[in-house]
């Protein structure tokens, strides 16, 4: 009897969780997931690189819930922030000592069939670092010492997945730092100053940072027909995937760039060339529709945010999704260089899969306690105690 109860409440616990689930935020992601899935399944010959997907949904889905039933209110303490930042710094640190090499770039923890990519997570800490710095400063924030600061934080973290080098990790970071001091008051004259610190910025890592692969990628943006073989193969197999999609697609399996390996990295960051090609116009506007109502919603959640930091983690998690979104798709069509940045959800990788449920959890967890913060809170917050 004992055991029979035991089952009903864990039953009815799982019916309560699935009905607090806001599924406008979980449900676009999912469909997402399983168009990646359909995708690897159709281009590869057995479906391993499949199988081991469902198993990072599965894993991944767990994570979402769990945190979703969490209460992070936490995270908003100056001691917590300062510990996850510095445990990033380290764990990426440590790569250059324990890291697996892999493509040229050491960014990756390996244990046997199972790799960790360390950027992923840290993409999360820095959105977590700056909403808790600017929440405590959101009063005094047009004073243009707090962008400096909150991009000394920032340029830490790009500098240790640039040197690794991974370009791409870099650039969502460098992104996720600039939208977040957009949305968090900045004047007009400190927005000129900012553009101006990137463009110096940029020079600087053109000229001391940037390896020849790099500046290469950059190079064939300009006119990618000019080395179709060589540096601009990538994005012209990938421009041709998509162009022959035409309006319905060739249909499912019957992506010939992708199915017989003229696409290249068609799992990962050309999968969205890969979906296209086999579900055309109508699919890429399908999928856009799905990324659109998932941002939306993560809006959404954040203006209703219970202080503060909870509305700025929202914004930057937005942030976060769209830049990869807007990069990896501008990539795909050849209007932006090949910078190895996936699709969200939908890439093939375990690493970013978690890392993205894992925020639209604490997103949903956020949502359970939203409420207008009182004088206390508030007060609190400001001096960094909450």
């Amino acid at each position: 009897m004992s055991a029979m109860g035991g089952l009903a409440f864990f039953l009815s616990n799982i019916r309560n969780t699935l009905r607090q689930t806001d599924w406008l935020l979980i449900g676009p992601a999912l469909l997402i997931s399983f168009a990646g899935l359909v995708t690897m399944n159709s281009f590869v010959g057995n479906s391993a690189a499949a199988d081991r997907q469902i198993i990072w949904i599965i894993i991944s889905l767990a994570i979402f819930f769990v945190l979703s039933q969490l209460d992070l209110r936490f995270l908003r303490r100056t001691g917590v922030i300062v510990g996850i930042f510095t445990a990033s710094c380290l764990v990426l640190l440590l790569l250059f000592v324990a890291g697996h090499v892999a493509k040229g770039a050491q960014s990756w923890f390996r244990f046997g069939f199972f790799s960790f990519q360390p950027s992923d997570p840290v993409k999360l800490a820095l959105i977590l670092l700056l909403a808790k710095y600017f929440t405590r400063r959101h009063i005094e924030i047009a004073r243009a010492r707090h962008i400096l600061v909150s991009g000394v934080y920032a340029f830490v973290l790009f500098l240790l997945v640039l040197l690794q080098p991974d370009f791409g990790s870099a650039i969502i970071i460098f992104m996720i730092w600039f939208g977040m001091v957009m949305v968090s008051g900045i004047s007009k004259k400190h927005l000129f100053a900012v553009c101006f610190l990137g463009l110096a910025s940029f020079a600087l890592l053109w000229t001391f940072a940037f390896q020849d692969y790099q500046k290469q990628r950059i190079m064939t943006f300009i006119n990618p027909l000019a080395d179709v073989r060589g540096a601009g193969y990538n994005a012209f197999q990938s421009t041709i995937a998509v162009g022959s999609g035409q309006i319905f697609g060739k249909g499912i399996g019957y992506g010939t760039q992708s199915k017989l390996r003229f696409l290249p990295e068609y799992q990962t960051d050309f999968i969205f060339a890969a979906f296209v090609e086999e579900w055309g116009f109508v699919g890429a506007v399908i999928l856009l529709f799905l990324f659109g109502v998932l941002v939306a919603r993560v809006l959404i959640l954040s203006a209703h945010g219970a202080s503060n930091f909870e509305t700025l983690f929202g914004l930057g998690v937005s942030v976060f999704l769209f830049s990869q979104i807007l990069i990896n798709f501008g990539m795909n069509v050849g209007l932006l260089p090949v910078t190895g940045i996936t699709v969200p959800f939908m890439s093939y990788g375990g690493s970013h899969l978690v890392v993205e449920f894992a925020a639209l959890g604490m997103l949903s967890a956020m949502a359970r306690y939203s409420r207008p913060v009182g004088r206390n809170s508030a007060a609190q917050e400001m001096v960094g105690v909450g």
